[in-house]
């Protein structure tokens, strides 16, 4: 499996108040991920069990060239300027697929 392109991303948020408007800035940058970026296979934010001040960003691309043109586009541009003000800390992993089961389009 040579093809695909992904991250995991974890967030620390520095207090609820700070999950609360995060939440709100994906959920207006998954809007544009959607009807922008035909590139971007998957794009998931996971709360993991138990700790509701971290959250999770699984992220699969079809090429490293669709990342790139993730990261050019204008909401995205936005959520990294804005993110900042409520993080306590993130960790990135690349990750290059190199085999599993991937879902086809219909």
């Amino acid at each position: 499996m040579s093809e695909g392109f992904g991250l995991v991303v974890r967030f620390s948020l520095r207090d609820q108040a700070a999950a609360t408007a995060f939440d709100e800035l994906c959920t207006a940058t998954l809007e544009g991920i959607k009807s922008a970026e035909p590139g971007t296979l998957t794009y998931v934010v996971h709360v993991p069990e138990g700790e509701p001040l971290v959250r999770v960003f699984y992220e699969l691309y079809a090429d490293r060239a669709a990342f790139d043109a993730h990261e050019a586009q204008a909401h995205t541009k936005h959520f990294l300027s804005e993110r900042d003000q409520y993080l306590a800390g993130v960790e990135v992993t690349f990750l290059d697929a190199i085999s599993g089961k991937v879902a086809t389009q219909q």
